[in-house]
């Protein structure tokens, strides 16, 4: 799925329509009524990890603004300087988006829509997406947007392969979030010595919100640490390093798809790392959670084990 520097300029092809009121709605959403969005002015764009959050009000009527768009900005207005509002911490990654669809049913509709996209999600501004290959039986289709918003000024966005349901506000903690200015690098570097193998924390979103495989993959290979390496055998060196690679490649990446160059990956879906070594891939991930595919070099990555005799890792 888009990791954070994805969700940011996803955020940014929003922006542009932030004031602006829906004038006609479209999509293939079942999950909410797109024809609630009719008429409603699109009030604040926020992003937060690997969530999009887009907060609609009441368009301005002959006597002003409404009473629901005076109270919006008190509850879930931008922290000064461009930041993110601090809200809710984040629950465990694995109960998150049980725990968000709970809050917005027991509340109900709210004033915040959230955008969760998966593996091939996108939004696009004042475009659709075409195939670039056929499917499966030989169609040439297009992908279905999942919800199109049509504004008032004669621009529109189409969002793509996402899950979106209410939110009262959203559900965020900047300091764990690895693009933001307010990133609690203590509180990381706590989480990452602890006892776990260091893939596994990595993808803790209560830490490191919007670091995903990818990243996972390349700062492990850049710091050279083996993914299984339990974080607690690490030197304080290593950890350090390990979070300023997670820092500046988050950021490098988000600053090559400003600039609309790709990504070239070191290790992730590679057969060779950069100096020539087979590259090993593995399915790791903690028990009764989610398992994910890692790549890496098992020269430029050494296995560090508390002992003789502990098994080696699975792969395939």
């Amino acid at each position: 799925m888009p990791e954070g520097p994805s969700v940011r300029t996803f955020q940014m092809l929003t922006s542009p329509f932030v004031g602006q009121v829906v004038a006609k709605v479209g999509g293939s959403s079942r999950k909410i009524s797109v024809n609630d969005l009719n008429a409603l002015r699109l009030q604040d764009s926020q992003v937060h990890g690997k969530n999009l959050y887009l907060a609609f009000v009441a368009a301005e009527g002959p006597s002003g603004p409404t009473a629901e768009e005076t109270v919006l900005p008190k509850e879930a207005a931008p922290v000064q300087g461009g930041q993110e509002q601090v809200c809710a911490p984040h629950p465990h990654p694995q109960d998150e988006e049980l725990q968000e669809l709970q809050h917005s049913r027991s509340e109900g509709p709210g004033k915040w829509l959230r955008f969760h996209f998966g593996l091939f999600g996108s939004v696009r501004a004042n475009e659709f997406s075409r195939a670039n290959r056929a499917n499966r039986r030989g169609d040439w289709k297009d992908p279905v947007p999942r919800l199109i918003l049509h504004f008032e000024s004669g621009g529109f966005l189409t969002f793509y392969n996402c899950r979106m349901h209410w939110c009262s506000s959203p559900v965020a903690d900047p300091a764990s979030d690895i693009l933001s200015m307010e990133f609690h690098r203590g509180r990381a570097l706590d989480a990452l010595c602890g006892p776990n193998p260091i893939c596994y924390t990595l993808l803790d979103q209560r830490y490191f919100s919007g670091l995903g495989n990818i990243i996972k993959n390349e700062i492990l290979y850049l710091a050279k640490i083996h993914p299984l390496t339990q974080g607690s055998l690490l030197a304080p060196s290593d950890l350090e390093r390990l979070l300023d690679c997670a820092l500046q490649f988050s950021s490098d990446w988000l600053h090559h798809k400003l600039r609309g160059q790709g990504l070239h990956p070191q290790i992730y879906q590679r057969e060779q790392c950069p100096l020539g070594h087979p590259v090993m891939k593995g399915t790791f991930g903690p028990l009764g959670g989610f398992k994910r595919l890692t790549w890496w070099c098992p020269q430029c990555q050494p296995e560090v084990l508390p002992g003789d005799g502990d098994p080696s890792p699975v792969t395939e």
